[in-house]
């Protein structure tokens, strides 16, 4: 399929609703509908825009990064390294999460629930100061405008997306583009996926062993990871507002023994203040899982090998340094981090699993590729 008709494809599917339909290698699959707001609905000429500005680094202060510097491709939008440097070369306190599905999410960041949206999100990296990432601070916002009108291509597109407007270059309508091109980032063609429409070669035995140990009650992986985007937690400790966004200490820190997290980052508990929110962090996706290293919040997890010996131990124990502690006992930690045995069998059965969850075409998909390389 062209770049066109994948957008648009995804697109269509925004804007019919409850019945939604979208078209993926030529064939015709039924799956849920996007969130989109009722201000910014989809069309493929504000995808087509919010691709390009995705990758230009003319949204940045200095010019020196782009939304795609921080979620590449290959990776499954998400970053390879543990954390991500901003214009500045400040580096952010969290590991860029990966894109894949973004679009169905009910809550954005790790631990924000106050962000409902992809066009709120997609301000903090824009126009955050703390850390800084693309510096587009107010002060900022008129210098950066003047370079995209100051293009003939960007007059032209901004003019296709937003017709009805006398002046559409404007940030408001950047971040409406932008979140546009980021729900069409669409994933449903891992072997797994195929595997569920009738082709049982799609998935190995191996991995469908896997699969049924990713979702035994000894395990629990499935308690956090559900559902069509292996995040859905119903029933689990939630935010007060949205009882299907669940956030979840993993043991991954137990300073002094009380349950505290690095000052730096601690979860849900900086935005509520609530104690028992400490350390805790939104479950995210599975999906192309396996090119997403490095894991967890921080990205202090290298491997994927090494996230299933974590939740094996029902949390790390740290030996020596600032961070020093017995994650595993901490207070705070969820029921469904009680650790577990594998053999060296069923380990290989498990990650044969996770890897299955890998949507090649996704990665590789020229549709949502840099348009300035083309």
């Amino acid at each position: 399929m062209s770049r066109r008709t994948v957008i648009a494809a995804v697109c269509l599917a925004a804007a019919v609703g409850a019945g939604v339909w979208m078209l993926s290698h030529s064939r015709a699959l039924s799956y849920p509908p996007l969130h989109v707001p009722a201000d910014n609905p989809m069309s493929e000429q504000k995808a087509v825009l919010g691709r390009w500005l995705f990758y230009d680094r003319r949204l940045s202060v200095n010019g020196s990064v782009s939304c795609a510097d921080c979620h590449r491709q290959a990776f499954a939008f998400a970053d390879p390294r543990a954390r991500s440097v901003g214009a500045t070369g400040e580096r952010t306190t969290r590991n860029a999460m990966t894109l894949t599905n973004v679009a169905y999410n009910g809550r954005y960041t790790w631990a924000n629930d106050s962000l409902k949206t992809l066009e709120q999100q997609a301000l903090v990296p824009l126009t955050s100061s703390h850390p800084l990432e693309m510096g587009i601070v107010e002060q900022e916002q008129p210098a950066m405008l003047a370079r995209l009108r100051g293009d003939a291509r960007y007059n032209a597109l901004f003019r296709a997306a937003f017709p009805e407007e006398t002046d559409p270059v404007s940030l408001r309508n950047v971040v409406r583009a932008i979140s546009t091109f980021v729900r069409t980032l669409v994933s449903f063609e891992a072997p797994y996926d195929r595997f569920l429409r009738g082709d049982k070669a799609a998935l190995t035995d191996d991995a469908q062993r896997g699969m049924t140990l990713f979702r035994s009650n000894e395990l629990k992986c499935a308690r956090c990871h559900d559902g069509i985007n292996f995040r859905m937690t119903p029933g689990h400790r939630t935010s007060q507002a949205d009882e299907t966004v669940a956030y979840h200490n993993t043991g991954l820190y137990n300073l002094a023994g009380d349950g505290s997290y690095p000052a730096s980052d601690r979860g849900l508990f900086e935005v509520t203040h609530v104690p028992a929110d400490m350390g805790r962090f939104k479950a995210p996706t599975l999906r192309n899982v396996a090119v997403t290293a490095p894991y967890m919040h921080d990205g202090s997890i290298a491997t994927l090998d090494a996230v299933i010996d974590h939740y094996a131990a029902g949390g790390r124990a740290i030996a020596s340094g600032p961070d020093a502690g017995e994650g595993f006992r901490n207070p705070h930690k969820s029921q469904f981090v009680s650790g577990f045995q594998l053999t060296p069998g069923q380990r290989r059965e498990l990650l044969a699993f996770l890897q299955s969850l890998t949507d090649q075409a996704f990665l590789t998909n020229p549709a949502f590729a840099d348009p300035f390389h083309e």
